[in-house]
């Protein structure tokens, strides 16, 4: 069985089991978190319909906040010897799904 649930203006496929990066959350570590679900399949039979797949709830544990890898932004015009370089590391909260129902 898996899913489709939307956080943080993303969208995600996830199972049972699986430990994904999401946008971070104002949660602490050990958190339970529940995410809205677009799509879910169980058994090749595909729910797409919103009143059906309100009816489901796939549900979260907080396992760790952090930050990604730094990335450099570095700007430039040419002629004009004007240069800007500038970093950035993006929050994340890790969460393992726990069941999808």
């Amino acid at each position: 069985m898996f899913a489709v649930i939307k956080t943080g203006g993303k969208q995600y496929k996830v199972q049972a089991g699986d430990v994904i990066k999401v946008e971070k959350l104002d949660k602490n570590v050990g958190d339970k978190v529940e995410f809205e679900v677009l799509l879910t399949s169980n058994e090749g039979k595909v729910v797409v319909k919103p009143s059906d797949v309100k009816k489901v709830v796939c549900s979260a544990e907080v396992v760790a906040q952090g930050k990604d890898d730094k990335i450099v932004v570095y700007k430039y015009k040419a002629k004009k010897n004007v240069r800007r370089k500038q970093g950035h590391r993006q929050p994340y909260t890790q969460v393992k799904i726990l069941e999808i129902k």
